[in-house]
């Protein structure tokens, strides 16, 4: 938006004024208005905001670069991350945290803690007596959880987005793995928490790669339904995808995309560190084969992560080329490392790892129930997938003919995460993409009740019930009503079959236990209830849209039988109704929790007890469950969602429904007999108490979440503390050099003295040894002040300078503006009388304020003659911009009055005049100036033009002023408009 206006000297406050007030209006309006989105692998992190003007862009970090190293140096008095960080690994590999996301959610006792300890020695780990979790410890005092760790990270990523912004974020969308488990998502969020971080969806990286992939084909997809399986190996694991686009009718905006996930496969420890690893080890042995020295350089910390690094970057390189030279000086004991290695000798190195690269393949077709032949394109992602061994077996066993590289590997799920962020933003409007994600791990209710034998004798039984299938689309809402229960009970939330997992993944994956749940007030609700028909314990439970299951409520639902009303009364209730429904709703009764409207699908209602009818057909339903894990369940669920409002909708508003087929068919007295002996009945609702205990991994308690968000926010202020006072040192150091430097300077010491210039080179000189000495230790306050103080010191010589450097510009403006000035009161009073559009006043104020100027100008550059260059001056440019300043303003106004001045009307005369009489008029017409340019233009449209006089030599032209200093040096009057007054907000 662009506001430009022009205005008079007078009316120059109130406009900046109002300007000043519309900034601040827009500022706040958009303060927060920007979102990101972070992209945390195991290795890299990647950041991408959407802000106004800049639709979704890869935010750069300090080096300008796209990617930032996930890494974390904590020393005693200093924080490092990313690339900073990376380079202290090599120095202090302790105090340097990488990979941590591997340990969120994991007990202790997890076979992915133990291996992460032999793979990283370098690192203590402990265990969290209450949590069950790991901790590093640094110190005695001081240990760090990996979701603190994590959070530290987040936080920096928010530093690096509002840099890159220009505004605050707050906002976020992170990616996950889509194999993390609820115990892992909670920690992510727990981990954003600590960072102050409002997240608004944990997305499934393999899911915002698909996003990505279909934002940018979206003129691509239709009808016909694409099948494309990315192929994803990042640093730390491996996940193959197959996603459905197609178009979709939707309610309320007709046909738009969808992706829908089908199928997932994954291997939570094939990627490219476990590369690096190996080839690390492998140059480990090459080293101590090389070497005399009797120590092992694996028993050594520096030296082992010194060749990590090196062993990254020699298998980036083998990628291209056939073979590499890996070295390092000084690898240990100032021991040179030089060896040869080919892309052979790696591959025969990995040779385990690349015959795991067809199974995430194969499962994800298994777990969608498709062939190879169905997929359409096979697309690779990550960064490992660039190794060539890797693309070679994955071509093999695709059968395709060539594999899809058509997207930015490392950059697209940050940018599929970001348009996510943004279409879930208020802030941003973006074309709708409906996205299905799938839960990869089924998860049920059990519960145990008390049932009676055919010999009278009570036994427990103990029922599963499956909430979401494996792979059931998200987000969504499901309700399990338990219909037997009258006193409190107890049920389970865990997860369900994961038997398509193997051995050493049910392992890695925890707890399979996910949360004991009891409910008090049942016995209580019953009684109180004791009239009424009970419709079971309703418990509604909802998938979000981070794949985090939660329990909202738990209700006893009762139905009675109301007394039909007479019909007056229900005429006035069903005009109630209708006016009501006018302004709020459609619905004839109160709304209730159980009928309330959801953000998210239709809740299903699942069935807990079955009657023996169901229990005989299992056959049935087992064939049902497996159409459910084919994705087909999207009309299911519509169908069963119709059934549940069908069962809520009061009975009254059937009844209408009902009549009004009834008036048009033939049959209508038959069942309008029927609907008025049909009895009415109420629902009624009770809220149970509910309590939950988590059994994989418990979350931080509030005094945790305090303690750890307080020990972070230390840590920011320390460095913030630490970066003020670093600048202050800088400020301090850089103004000691560059004044020393210009004391030496010719305009220095025209205006100076010698025992002046001593002096300060003396204050600066101890100033200097001050900071050498003592500096180091000085806090940010004493560094402010010593720089304050050699200021003062200064502050004189660098004002001379300061003023001797302004006055040619300035002169020269003042005397271009009053050279002007004259001229435009010569030409204003030779306008005749008739047409004279200024006041004595005016004129003769004009005329003294040009008079007193040039006055001014003359006895303050005559005063500052007598002045040695030493002394203080009494020309000072402020005062010179003052009377420009004054001047400027008085001929303005004039200008703005002839501008916006209407002419007089010319005096008719009935008697006939000669024609030459008439041309003599014209001609005295003619030689008439206009005051300005602009009222020449606007008296163009006028009956009578004026036409514009030729140029004469009295100079009678009004020129435009208030030009800038640039064409204040020019004696000629500026022919273009003036735009000094232009705002551009």
């Amino acid at each position: 938006m662009m506001i430009v206006h022009k205005v008079s000297g007078n009316m120059r406050p109130l406009v900046c004024v109002f300007t000043m007030f519309l900034l601040a209006l827009l500022s706040s309006n958009t303060e927060s208005v920007a979102v990101m989105s972070v992209d945390m692998g195991s290795e890299w992190m990647k950041i991408a905001i959407v802000k106004p003007g800049v639709p979704m862009e890869i935010v750069l970090n300090k080096e300008s670069r796209r990617k930032t190293p996930v890494a974390i140096a904590l020393k005693e008095n200093e924080r490092l991350f990313g690339d900073s960080a990376l380079g202290m690994a090599v120095k202090n590999p302790k105090v340097t945290f990488r990979y941590f996301q591997d340990l969120l959610g994991k007990r202790a006792d997890n076979p992915h803690v133990k291996a992460f300890e032999a793979r990283f020695p370098e690192y203590q780990l402990v265990k969290d007596e209450h949590r069950e979790t790991v901790l590093f410890k640094l110190s005695e005092e001081l240990t760090y959880s990996p979701e603190e760790l994590l959070g530290m990270m987040l936080n920096y990523s928010r530093s690096l987005a509002e840099e890159f912004a220009e505004q605050p974020v707050k906002d976020v969308v992170i990616t996950v793995p889509a194999f993390f488990n609820q115990a892992e998502r909670r920690a992510v969020l727990q981990a954003a928490q600590l960072s102050d971080l409002k997240v608004l969806q944990l997305i499934n990286d393999n899911t915002a790669v698909a996003l990505n992939y279909g934002v940018f084909r979206r003129k691509d997809i239709n009808a016909t339904a694409q099948n494309i399986m990315f192929y994803e190996m990042g640093s730390r694991s491996t996940i193959c995808t197959i996603v459905t686009y197609q178009s979709v009718k939707t309610k309320d905006s007709g046909m738009q995309p969808q992706l829908q996930i089908r199928g997932v496969g994954f291997d939570r420890t094939l990627g490219g560190i476990e590369m690096d690893l190996r080839l690390r080890d492998h140059l480990a042995k090459l080293f101590n084969e090389q070497k005399k020295s009797k120590k092992d350089v694996r028993e050594n910390q520096r030296a082992m992560s010194k060749l990590l690094k090196e062993a990254n970057r020699v298998k980036t390189i083998l990628s291209a080329n056939n073979d590499h030279m890996a070295q390092i000086e000084g690898l240990m004991d100032d021991i040179d490392f030089k060896a040869k290695v080919t892309r052979q000798e790696l591959e025969d190195l990995c040779a385990d790892l690349f015959n795991r690269v067809s199974a995430p393949v194969q499962h994800a077709l298994s777990s969608a129930e498709m062939k190879m032949e169905e997929i359409d394109q096979v697309i690779l992602v990550g960064g490992a997938t660039r190794v060539p061994k890797v693309q070679e077996l994955l071509l093999k066993v695709v059968g395709k003919e060539e594999l899809g590289k058509n997207i930015n590997a490392d950059e697209a799920a940050a940018m599929g995460a970001v348009y996510q962020a943004a279409a879930l933003s208020k802030a941003f409007k973006v074309k709708p993409f409906i996205v299905r994600d799938a839960a990869i791990f089924p998860i049920q209710v059990e519960f145990t009740r008390e049932v009676e034998e055919e010999d009278h004798s009570k036994s427990l039984k103990h029922n599963k019930r499956i909430l979401f299938q494996r792979l059931a689309p998200y987000p969504q809402r499901k309700v399990i009503t338990f219909n037997r229960y009258t006193d409190n009970f107890a049920f389970s939330i865990n997860y369900g079959d994961l038997s398509y997992l193997g051995p050493d993944d049910l392992k890695v994956f925890g707890s399979l236990n996910l949360t004991t749940v009891k409910l008090n007030g049942v016995g209580e609700s019953f009684q109180k209830r004791s009239d009424y028909e009970s419709k079971g314990i309703k418990a509604h439970f909802n998938m979000d849209e981070s794949g985090l299951l939660t329990l909202d409520r738990v209700e006893a639902v009762f139905e009675t039988v109301v007394d039909e009303k007479p019909e007056q009364e229900s005429t006035l209730t069903k005009l109630g109704n209708t006016i009501s429904s006018l302004f709020g709703g459609g619905s004839s009764v109160p709304e209730t929790k159980e009928n309330a409207t959801d953000s998210v699908q239709e809740e299903d209602e699942v069935p807990t007890e079955p009657t023996k009818e169901e229990e005989q057909e299992s056959a049935d339903a087992a064939d049902k469950q497996k159409d459910k894990e084919k994705g087909t369940t999207a009309t299911n669920e519509e169908e069963e969602g119709k059934k549940e409002e069908e069962k809520s909708e009061p009975q009254e508003e059937k009844e209408k429904q009902e009549t009004g087929k009834e008036e048009a068919s033939a049959k209508a007295p038959e069942v309008d007999a029927k609907k008025h002996t049909a009895p009415k009945k109420q629902k009624l609702v009770d809220d149970i108490g509910v309590e939950q205990t988590l059994n994989d991994i418990p979350d931080f308690s509030e005094e945790e979440l305090k303690k750890a968000s307080k020990k972070l926010q230390d840590l920011t202020e320390r460095d913030l503390n630490k970066h003020e006072r670093e600048k202050a040192a800088n400020s301090l150091e850089a103004f000691i050099f560059e004044t020393q430097d210009k004391l030496n300077q010719d305009e220095f010491k025209q205006v100076s003295t010698t025992e002046q210039r001593e002096e300060i080179s003396a204050k600066l000189s101890q100033a200097s040894t001050w900071l050498e000495e003592e500096g180091y230790a000085a806090i940010t306050k004493e560094l402010k002040d010593k720089l304050s103080e050699l200021k003062k010191i200064c502050k004189a010589l660098f004002f001379k300078v300061e003023e001797r450097r302004k006055w040619p510009d300035r002169l020269a403006a003042l005397d271009s503006l009053l050279n002007h000035s004259s001229i435009f009161l010569k030409s204003a009073r030779m306008i005749p009388e008739d047409d004279q559009i200024f006041t004595d006043v005016e004129l003769g104020t004009l005329e003294k304020l040009i008079s007193d100027t040039w006055t001014w100008k003359n006895e303050t550059l005559a005063e500052q003659a007598k002045l040695s260059l030493t002394e203080k001056p009494v020309l000072l440019s402020k005062d010179i911009e003052m009377k420009i300043g004054a001047l400027d303003r008085e001929v303005q106004y004039l200008l703005n009055k002839a501008k916006f001045s209407k002419p007089k009307p010319k005096k008719k005369n009935n008697t006939t005049k000669p024609e030459n009489a008439e041309k003599n008029a014209t001609e005295s017409e003619e030689k008439i100036i206009p005051p300005t340019e602009e009222s020449t233009q606007e008296n163009a449209s006028n009956p009578e033009p004026v036409k514009e006089p030729p140029v004469a030599e009295e100079k009678t032209e009004i020129p435009e002023l208030g030009g800038s200093e640039a064409d204040a040096t020019s004696q000629k009057p500026s022919e273009k408009p003036d735009e000094s007054h232009k705002t551009e907000l």
